[in-house]
């Protein structure tokens, strides 16, 4: 070894352990903002839970958020049953039916990622103006899935090709070789295959649905009761919690609510992830 060599050798050495530091600096910041946070939403939040919030009608004087617990279910369920199947279509013609570098799918890609990053308040002004006004569906519950789905869209068929690229040519070549079609091929082999990376898409879907405001206040309403049917106006729990909070006179609530719907997204999430877990080990 020359002295060049050697006298870079512990240069390397300093470098790489100060990286190392700088990481898991990084990573205690992340953990302990996270805590912070969480632990501030459940010292404030856990004491002004009270019987009266989770009446069934809302009051001013109970302030339930059952009605918006519903609500945000229901959004969840019916922006996934739009957006999922369109996502996964779309990434599925991506990857299966079009060639390798094909500029198409290039521009598509780029499209999605600069949708990803679009505001939502943008999203919701869309909504209004197309949604709630051109379509004349007013503030309803359909409106603001309907943005929602939009907003949601990217990530799914992004995840949902990234996870279909990961799947290896050889997969596909044995089914080829046995006599399957691709069509067959796809739901056969190359889907369940993928299904740990979709969920993983549709996680983060549910989580953005979940917490989301801006674009529901344009679209949704802010009106709280279950509506009678998807042309009606609700109000999520996001939207709950902002205007609880914004009308100075139930901050409790709002305290109270933030913890139902941090609870809520661990469901949802852990729930998700359980799914992804054991149809990922049913196909291996």
């Amino acid at each position: 070894m020359s002295s060049v060599e050697m006298g870079k050798t512990p240069c390397r050495k300093v470098s790489s352990y100060v990286l190392g530091a700088l990481v898991r600096i990084a990573a205690l910041f992340c953990i302990a903002t996270i805590v912070t946070i969480v632990g501030y939403i459940l010292v404030k939040g856990i004491p002004s839970i009270k019987p009266g919030m989770f009446a069934w009608a809302y009051t001013s004087e109970n302030t339930s958020m059952v009605p918006a617990l519903i609500n945000t279910l229901l959004a969840v369920v019916l922006t996934l049953v739009i957006a999922v199947p369109l996502g996964v279509m779309a990434a599925i013609f991506l990857v299966e039916y079009t060639t390798r570098g094909n500029r198409f799918v290039r521009i598509v890609r780029i499209a999605a990622e600069t949708l990803t990053g679009i505001p939502s308040i943008v999203y919701g002004l869309f909504g209004m103006l197309f949604f709630v006004t051109f379509l004349r569906w007013g503030l309803s519950l359909l409106s603001g899935c309907m943005t929602l789905s939009i907003m949601v869209l990217p990530t799914i068929m992004r995840t949902t090709e990234e996870a279909l690229l990961a799947v290896p040519d050889s997969y596909r070549e044995g089914s080829f070789g046995l006599g399957a079609g691709r069509l067959r091929t796809v739901f056969s082999v190359v889907l369940p295959s993928a299904i740990a990376g979709i969920l993983g898409g549709v996680i983060l879907s549910i989580g953005r649905i979940i917490g989301e405001s801006a674009a529901l206040i344009f679209t949704a309403g802010t009106i709280a009761q279950i509506p009678s049917n998807v042309f009606g106006s609700a109000r999520t729990m996001a939207v709950h919690m902002y205007v609880t909070s914004s009308e100075g006179m139930h901050l409790d609530a709002a305290y109270a609510t933030a913890v139902i719907l941090l609870m809520l997204a661990f469901l949802v999430n852990g729930l998700a992830a359980f799914v992804a877990r054991r149809i990922a080990k049913e196909h291996r």
